[in-house]
């Protein structure tokens, strides 16, 4: 079973925010809970955690602004 990676809601007014490095490579194996990426937001850096374990899959490029909820990657 696979786990989609999301960019999240961070704030109430947060309508998108620029992946700016991932933190694994594609392929790698990962762990719940570890520091996968990096997203900039209006004032800040802010480092996303795994939500699940197992093979990432990235989709999305660095230095691209997506919005919330957009599909980035996945965790197969």
């Amino acid at each position: 079973m696979s786990t989609d990676v999301c960019i999240p809601s961070i704030g109430f007014s947060t309508q998108e925010a620029t992946l700016t490095e991932w933190l694994a490579e594609d392929g790698a194996a990962i762990e719940k809970g570890q520091p996968l990426y990096t997203l900039e937001l209006d004032k800040s850096v802010q480092e996303i955690e795994a939500p699940a374990s197992g093979t990432l899959k990235v989709i999305a490029e660095t230095g691209e602004a997506y919005e919330v909820g957009a599909k980035i990657a996945e965790i197969v």
